[in-house]
């Protein structure tokens, strides 16, 4: 069983040299190629000073490189940071900054984009693409790493608790909060899944989320610990519903991972059919809540797949799954986060600063223990305190434990349901409103295809309640209709004063609804 994350690779290579590893934009690595690139690049930046520790940044669209990028850092003993290259350049030289990238693997474009602060910071590039030949100062180019040993890797004390990547998300502040993770962190994840879903060298995994995002630590560490061949879903894939159909089809993929978003537009737009996707055995997602008359509908489609419901935070990766049960799934309102994976400690903690007992109708914030939990945020020793706390309720022995911030109950026979966020309860005219309720309430009527509720703040109410809605056919639904069905479904004081139609809503890059750009956006007239 490998320590660190880069032993998946070399053990994997040596039993598979020739197998396809990973497929983007019609070019493709073996193992045995994407282990010498790897190795190679490893050996550049050590030899321009990278030392054990070091961040170093990559920020170019999805591509095979990606993945020899990813290994070659951590073979150098760096820590490797995936930046989105759909990111303002302002937030990219912000996070270069604020963990202090020393090397950037990047794109001629991008780097001149970049603040002059930032490029500065960086002692040195690698630029990727066409008519990159290094000239700019401090750069090479791609093809320098061609000229390094690739038949090993540099020596390097390694130990598990060793950081592996940093990925930054959204933090509450404005700026982004980088998650530090180890590979202990990941590899605990990774190892369960592979126990978990069985994959192996003949299966086909398709990577949907971007490599910033934490839902690619399945897509990429375990294709690689099974020897099978990972299919990038690259940018341009993601607009088109129907070449994403013809991708699963065409690429045989037997395991897909996603936002529940990305399937739903599968569903509405990529006339999907069940002769097509006959190689997948299982399909996960997780990151946000599936709407259950979705789930339904791909339940349908597809009685051969085993679908699963991930949960989890990008300071734990996966901490809790469900599997879906066909035979319940009609009766049921809301699908369970379930129950704990292995290797990690679930428990919610109510009000009273109390564990919550099966089967009880109590609330309570979900904790996480274990070797998945995150060291911390990168230099943000304030955040850190405040999210991985001391464990309180064992007191034998020091150690930390995650607040996750979500808002569960937990049911009889041992699930999980989230219920929401502990920062989006919302008081409103004394009342206290859980914004994902009232989601649920305009989701269900059919004719809504997205939703997202907010809370605007009013001195003197507290919060007024809005929606933003998105329906199947815009003319043909209004505030009023979805006003009157929110009253079959929520009390009075829920239902949203102001309801917004809009064709569709703004998504974020790890294709999420995008809360925050739909706060800042100009509060309509309620209708």
């Amino acid at each position: 069983m490998a320590y660190i994350l880069q032993q998946l690779l070399s053990e994997s290579a040596k039993r598979y040299p020739g197998k396809t590893a990973v497929a983007a934009r019609g070019k493709s690595f073996t193992y045995q190629e994407l282990e010498e690139r790897s190795n190679q690049l490893a050996h550049l930046l050590q030899r321009h000073g990278v030392k054990k520790g070091d961040r170093v940044g990559i920020y170019f669209p999805k591509a095979v490189e990606s993945l020899a990028c990813m290994f070659g850092i951590m073979k150098a003993g760096g820590v490797y940071v995936p930046l989105d290259p759909q990111a303002p350049s302002e937030r990219i030289s912000y996070i270069i900054g604020n963990c202090a990238i020393k090397a950037l693997i990047t794109t001629g474009d991008r780097l001149h984009a970049l603040s002059a602060e930032a490029k500065n910071s960086v002692e040195f590039s690698i630029l990727l693409g066409p008519g990159e030949n290094g000239n700019v100062p401090h750069t090479m180019p791609w093809a320098s790493l061609l000229e390094y040993p690739a038949d090993s890797s540099p020596q390097i004390q390694a130990t598990t608790t060793d950081l592996a990547y940093i990925l930054y998300t959204s933090g509450s502040t404005g700026r982004p909060k980088g998650v530090m993770l180890s590979h202990q962190n990941a590899l605990t994840f990774v190892d369960w899944c592979a126990e978990t879903f069985q994959v192996t060298s003949d299966d086909n995994l398709s990577n949907h989320a971007p490599l910033h995002f934490d839902l690619s630590v399945f897509d990429v560490y375990n294709t690689i610990e099974a020897g099978a061949t990972l299919y990038l879903v690259t940018e341009d894939l993601t607009l088109f519903p129907a070449s994403l159909a013809n991708f699963i089809r065409d690429r045989q993929i037997t395991i897909w991972y996603s936002v529940p978003s990305a399937l739903v537009l599968l569903l509405l737009h990529a006339n999907l059919k069940a002769e097509n996707l006959k190689r997948l055995r299982i399909i996960l997602f997780a990151g946000e809540v599936f709407a259950m008359k979705y789930l339904r509908q791909l339940a349908d489609l597809v009685p051969h797949v085993d679908l699963y419901n991930l949960y989890g935070p990008t300071e734990t990766n996966v901490c809790t799954f469900h599997k879906v049960d066909r035979e319940r799934l009609g009766n049921m309102k809301h699908l369970p986060v379930g129950q704990a994976c292995a290797n990690t400690e679930v428990f919610a903690v109510d009000a009273d600063d109390e564990i919550i007992e099966a089967g009880s109708s109590r609330e309570g914030e979900l904790y996480v223990r274990g070797p998945a939990v995150t060291p911390g945020y990168w230099g943000d020793v304030e955040k850190t305190q405040g999210a991985v706390v001391p464990n309180r309720f064992q007191p034998n022995f020091e150690e930390k434990m995650y607040r996750t911030g979500d808002i569960v109950t937990l049911s009889v026979d041992g699930d999980y349901y989230f219920v929401g966020r502990r920062d989006s309860m919302v008081k409103s005219r004394g009342y206290r409103i859980e914004l994902g309720e009232i989601e649920a309430a305009l989701m269900s009527h059919p004719g809504v295809r997205e939703a997202a509720a907010l809370a605007i703040p009013d001195d003197e109410i507290g919060a007024r309640l809005k929606a933003v809605v998105a329906p199947h056919d815009f003319g043909a639904l209004t505030a009023a209709d979805l006003q009157q069905h929110c009253a079959t479904r929520i009390p009075k004081y829920m239902i949203p004063e102001l309801i917004e139609l809009q064709e569709s809503l703004p998504k974020t890059s790890t294709g999420k609804i995008d809360r925050v750009q739909l706060a800042q956006a100009p509060q309509p007239v309620a209708q």
